[in-house]
Order: C-alpha cells, then structure tokens, then sequence
C-alpha cells in the first residue's frame, strides 16, 4: 500500500511537466494544454516543440551570447565560425572549455553554411539570420526547424532573448536579465528630453571606414537617443557612406567610434579635412570597447548607453569607473564567468 501511495505521488509531481514541456511555470494555459512550447521568429513563422531543444546549433555570435547568459550552454553542440575566427574567441574560451580545446564543431556562418556537417550535429533547432534564406530552405527540407534573426531594435533584443527562455525552459532568467537591463538604461534619456538644442550631437562611425555611418531607424541610433544625445545623421538609412562635407556640415560634438582594431581617435583627430570639426578640435573622439563587452546586439548595449551618456555629459558623473560598471554588467549576464572576461 505504501509502495503504491509513493508511486502515485511520484506520477502526480511528474505529470505536469511531461505535458508544458518547461517546468518553470510560465507556459500560457494553452501552451500546457497541448504540450508544446511555442515561439514565434523574425519571419513571423510559429515554431512548435513538443519538448525543449537539447541540441542547438547557434549560427550568430550574438545570439550565442544570450544562449550563454541564460546558462545553456550546454544544449549548444554548434556554432559560428565567426566566434573562432573574430575578436570574441578569447571571452569564449573563458566561458566554454569546449571553445578553448577548439572541439565545439563550427558549420558555417552569417556566409555560408555546410549543410552536410550541419545535419551531422542531428540539432533539434538551428539559429540563424533570416538574411540567409537558401540556408534556412536547406536546412528546413531536412526536416530540422530554425529560428530566424533579424535585430533592429533594443526590443527585438529582448524578444530574442525571451524566446530563447522560453525554448531552454530559463523564462524566468532571461525575465530577470531583460529587467535588469531596462532599469540601466532608464533615466537617461529622459534627463536630457528638453530643449533639443542643448543635447550633444554625435557622430557614429563604422569601422568600414570614417564616412560610414547610421541614420535613424538604427541601433545605433536608438542607443544614442538613450543615452540623452542625438545623432547628426537624419537619414532614414540604417547604414550608409556620408560625405567629409556632410560631417563638417553637421559639426558634431562627440564623434564615437565602434571598436576598430586598426584605428584609435587619434588617428581620426589626425584627419587633415577633419580639423574645424568641434569634436575633433575639443578632442571629444572615443572608441567604444571590444565588441564582446560592447555588443549593440546583445544585452551588453547597456554598456555603450552608459558610456555614452558618460562622454557626452561628464559633469553629472561623479567618480563614474567604466571598468568597474563593465565588470559588474558582465558579471550579473553571465554569472561567476563573467569576472573573468575583461
């Protein structure tokens, strides 16, 4: 008689998570109804699990990065190429022994795609950006489902990360991380709402080349705006080339630089036609932090709206210490690992 109450108790625990597929408590009703997870990509296309992936292969380096935050690495069997052969191996290899000894298999790219050593991962999703419409065809008529990436905005950050949460059953850490990273950012903006006159002008820059810029309906642009500033570039245009005409037209105050490896913001101050702008004359020239610490396309663009507002309004700061507030964020998105990664 005991054995038997011990069983059914068992099975009573038990029941409900072999039918909402995550056990953390955030399925909607009708998700636990019909026993699957559901997520909806950047293609508007539905995705229906019956039960978490285990086996994904992450073809974005940034969205490896939210599947890092979230702890689930471990469902990770593949990877971009891009994290081996780009400026991020060294911050991976600290997270991921597997990326040390170089062992995480790599079967494409944002590029190109080796659909054969894909399909031989057997993933149970694939990670990769809606640009890459052959790639996704391909790997979809082999019967493997793929979740499609397309980040314009803080918000899709966040949605990408939600999703992830929701399809490694850590919704209630991917939540905390989300909310943590609206309360950072929050406050800047707003203290600079006025008089637009009185904001500073930025000037953003590619590392394409110093003419390379972003206009509005850009990250880049939605983070300089958080940040209290305002971007000189009103072109509807996310990216484009602008001419040396148009900057010293638009005379800005702070020019920022996206982490280049091959420039500093000498080598622009340096510029003979770039002398009379007011940023290069008050020498008002940054250059954000590695991409790893500084991805515009990850949580991490907490940081860059920190620093930001820190260059353009320097006396609202006080004893402000960019490599403590680094470490701090990378410590609270990745926990005890993140110590490690300055």
């Amino acid at each position: 008689m005991l054995k038997s109450l011990s069983l059914y108790l068992v099975m009573v625990l038990l029941f409900p998570a072999l039918f909402s597929g995550c056990s953390n408590g955030l399925d909607s009703p009708q998700n636990k109804r019909q026993g699957t997870i559901t997520v909806t990509d950047f293609r508007a296309k539905q995705l229906n699990f019956v039960k978490p992936p285990v086996r994904i292969v992450c073809l974005i380096e940034s969205a490896l990065s939210g599947l890092y935050m979230l702890g689930a690495e471990d469902k990770v069997v593949g990877i971009s190429t891009s994290v081996y052969d780009e400026n991020v191996a060294e911050q991976y290899a600290l997270l991921d022994d597997r990326i040390k000894t170089r062992t995480l298999r790599s079967p494409g790219n944002w590029d190109f795609v080796n659909i054969e050593s894909l399909v031989a991962l057997q993933p149970d999703l694939v990670i990769i950006w809606s640009s890459q419409e052959e790639s996704i065809k391909a790997i979809e008529s082999k019967g493997i489902p793929v979740y499609a990436v397309m980040l314009k905005s803080t918000a899709d950050v966040y949605k990408e990360l939600n999703d992830f949460g929701r399809l490694t059953c850590t919704e209630l850490r991917a939540d905390s991380l989300i909310q943590y990273t609206k309360k950072e950012t929050a406050g800047f903006a707003e203290k600079h709402h006025g008089d637009e006159g009185v904001k500073k002008k930025i000037f953003f820059m590619w590392p394409q080349g110093p003419l390379e810029t972003s206009g509005k309906h850009s990250m880049a642009d939605e983070l300089i705006t958080m940040a209290g500033a305002r971007n000189v570039c009103d072109s509807q245009d996310e990216h484009l080339v602008v001419n040396i005409e148009n900057i010293i037209e638009w005379n800005p105050d702070v020019i920022v630089m996206w982490y280049n490896a091959n420039k500093n913001p000498e080598d622009i101050i340096r510029l003979p036609e770039w002398g009379n702008i007011r940023a290069v004359k008050a020498k008002m020239v940054f250059e954000l932090p590695t991409a790893f610490c500084c991805d515009l396309w990850t949580l991490k663009f907490q940081y860059a709206v920190k620093i930001l507002n820190e260059w353009c309004y320097p006396d609202e700061y006080v004893n402000f210490d960019p490599l403590s507030e680094q470490q701090q964020m990378l410590v609270k998105l990745y926990g005890k690992k993140g110590g490690l990664l300055n």
